[in-house]
């Protein structure tokens, strides 16, 4: 029966990999697919490998027990009235009707293209379990507040500068009037820019569980290494697009429109790469993160705070988002990458600047933000650029409509969920959690 269970939470954790693939990956590759920089097919390819690279290879090998300690297990354990091992069966419990329901919203939300955030579904999910299990003040509101807020400051700042460098883009390249010769000029300005965000994202998110602690990654190391990328790249795309674009200066601002947006496609693409892989290597643990807990009741009996994440569970969860990502993604790439507003090659870099810049100061900064959002803000940003009529307004009202409501709709599962499983399995998994206390 053990494995039994085990198997099931396993096979869950692998069911919130492939959504987690099919709404956040998607997110990540929707504007270098929209833009026409590159196919889906190749787009699945590349995100696919740094998906995988980020959750396996850099992933944190640590979690906490219950995601951004909405919910602690102390909590649980207080409950007026418990006996040896009722809390460790009530948090797999939990964790397990978490993982179920916040799965759920996110398939539902997939189907129907709309981009929301799996942090905040599973977040809804274990509060609802929460509150389920020990009342309301089980649960964390000041954090809980923090996310709320996270709804307007990600989308916001993000379009804010999605609006701002796109703006910048327009003005000193795409609106002159021999745009291939301002290119030749400002675009080594916005390689730099480019490379110095997705390094200083890289380090700080992609790889923050590998340099912790390092010496050589302090802040003015990293902004050092970052500034250094940068000026290379910059001197190196210098050369680049001055044998790439001399010679069209004369042709018609059509042709030079043209020229300059494909000479924007590498960077959508590696942008977006980096993206991936930052993302691989922390949200995989919005989906194995309960199904360590729960292997580690079940390995030890014990509750605690933080727990380990063996290999082959970060395999699994890197594995099924890579399979969301293929059988699924495409629908949400559709409304970020197409439907919200147009997307050119430049438009899409500009996203990319804006969102990954928001995402790195509101992290420093220690506030709430949220990737998807911030995307989806910096992508209206640049069609905001373009006027009121450059954005969908029906496709930008669901959208925001399925923000507001993940957090209420996964808790409001994970409380069904929670409640069957104490009615049905509780005296079940209380055995085999005291079996595995008394160590077999």
């Amino acid at each position: 029966m053990e494995m039994f269970i085990l198997a099931f939470t396993g096979l869950l954790g692998l069911y919130m990999a492939w959504n987690i693939g099919a709404n956040d990956v998607a997110n990540s590759m929707a504007d270098a697919v929209g833009s026409k920089s590159i196919s889906i097919k190749k787009a699945i390819i590349l995100a696919g490998i740094c998906e995988f690279a980020g959750a396996v290879l850099v992933g944190s090998h640590v979690t906490d027990t219950i995601r951004k300690g909405i919910v602690s297990p102390e909590a649980i354990a207080s409950i007026p009235g418990l006996m040896d091992g009722d809390a460790a069966t009530l948090l797999v419990l939990g964790m397990t009707g978490a993982l179920l329901a916040a799965a759920l919203w996110l398939h539902m939300a997939s189907w129907t293209g709309m981009p929301v955030s799996t942090t905040h579904s599973i977040v809804g999910a274990v509060a609802g379990f929460g509150v389920a299990a020990a009342g309301w003040d089980c649960v964390n509101w000041g954090k809980m507040g923090q996310i709320v807020a996270s709804w307007f400051i990600s989308p916001v700042v993000g379009g804010l500068f999605g609006y701002l460098f796109f703006t910048f883009i327009s003005k000193t390249i795409l609106g002159r009037k021999k745009p291939a010769q301002s290119a030749m000029m400002i675009m080594p300005v916005i390689v730099f820019l480019l490379a110095m965000v997705v390094t200083l994202g890289t380090i700080y998110k992609g790889l923050k569980h590998v340099t912790k602690g390092a010496g050589w990654a302090s802040d003015n190391n990293t902004l050092l290494i970052s500034l250094a990328i940068g000026l290379v790249a910059a001197a190196a795309s210098a050369v680049w697009f001055r044998i790439r674009l001399h010679d069209k200066v004369n042709l018609s601002i059509g042709k030079q429109l043209e020229v300059v947006e494909r000479s924007f496609m590498p960077m959508v693409v590696i942008s977006s790469c980096s993206v991936a892989f930052a993302h691989g290597s922390n949200d995989v643990a919005n989906a194995v993160g309960p199904l360590a807990a729960v292997a580690h009741i079940f390995s030890t009996g014990a509750v605690e705070m933080k727990v380990g994440v063996p290999l082959w569970i970060l395999t699994l969860g890197g594995g099924g988002i890579v399979l969301g990502l293929a059988t699924y993604g495409y629908k949400v790439m559709q409304t970020v990458g197409s439907d919200i507003t147009e997307i050119t090659p430049s438009r899409g870099v500009a996203a990319d600047i804006a969102a990954t810049a928001t995402v790195l100061i509101c992290t420093r900064l220690k506030l709430p933000v949220s990737t998807t959002h911030t995307l989806v803000g910096a992508i209206l940003g640049i069609g905001l650029a373009r006027g009121l009529g450059g954005i969908n307004s029906g496709i930008t009202g669901k959208i925001f409509s399925s923000w507001v409501i993940t957090v209420p709709a996964a808790a409001l599962m994970s409380v069904v969920f929670f409640l069957l499983g104490r009615t049905f399995l509780f005296d079940i998994v209380r055995q085999l959690v005291l079996t595995a206390a008394a160590g077999g």
